[in-house]
């Protein structure tokens, strides 16, 4: 009778043990959009039309580059709030430059509200830089918009490592790198990390886009991808780059 009661004890829990790991999987929308500042390719700022083509993606989060804050450029406009009211997500803004009357940065929206927020300046000659670094309950999700000088996006790579190390939840990275797929930027990253976005598809500029500038990579050893689906966005006119799309299942 023992031994029978322990054979179907076994089998309770290894029943749940399944049912366990089945839950564990979790599947999270990745967007990333240089905005341009709300800027499209006619020249003129509409930040409904922004929004719109976030809204149509569903993401759970969103890097974003390219936003002003307070310039006289963007009449004062807080372009990131502007974004967070017409999606209904939060705002969290990181500042890289003093330009125009107010800064100049990049951003994240997110359904969730972030647990822990912190930036890293990283080099840039033509103008500074900075990470952007979102805690939320399941994962880190980092914005990125490198420099344009190829000296300094490599001299940034050792800062994104440290800034990284020590995290003990999935760390997810994206942005508008300034670098194509066959760089040499682009192979160091995945000497660490998994690039989720279709490389093969090109970014920028978005009208008529022939070169692959904007990426969302999973760092390796935090996350085992189970299902994983990148995608460039059909935004022609809303901004100079296209948006990148990922729709990943994963476990830690």
């Amino acid at each position: 009778m023992k031994k029978k009661f322990r054979i179907e004890m076994t089998g309770i829990f290894f029943l749940a043990g399944l049912l366990s790991c089945q839950q564990d999987v979790k599947e999270t929308r990745l967007m990333s959009y240089n905005v341009k500042n709300g800027q499209g390719m006619d020249g003129f700022a509409d930040y409904g039309r922004t929004a719109n083509v976030i809204l149509k993606e569903k993401p759970d989060v969103v890097a974003l580059q390219e936003l002003d804050s307070a310039t006289m450029r963007s009449k004062g406009a807080y372009v990131l709030g502007e974004l967070a009211q017409r999606t209904g997500m939060h705002a969290t803004y990181a500042p890289a430059i003093d330009f125009d009357g107010g800064k100049y940065g990049i951003g994240i929206l997110s359904k969730e509200r972030p647990l822990n927020i912190c930036s890293k300046a990283l080099p840039g000659r033509e103008e500074a830089r900075t990470m952007l670094i979102t805690e939320f309950k399941d994962y880190i999700y980092v914005c990125m918009h490198l420099s344009l000088t190829e000296e300094d996006r490599m001299a940034s790579l050792p800062i994104i490592r440290e800034a990284l190390s020590g995290f003990h939840k999935p760390v997810f990275i994206a942005g508008d790198w300034n670098d194509t797929p066959e760089s040499a930027l682009l192979q160091e990253i995945e000497k660490d990390f998994t690039i989720l976005t279709d490389t093969a598809s090109p970014t920028y500029p978005a009208d008529q886009p022939d070169s692959t500038l904007d990426y969302i990579a999973a760092y390796r050893p935090s996350i085992h991808i189970k299902e994983s689906k990148g995608y460039v966005t059909e935004a022609t006119s809303e901004s100079d780059h296209r948006p990148v799309t990922v729709v990943i299942k994963w476990t830690e």
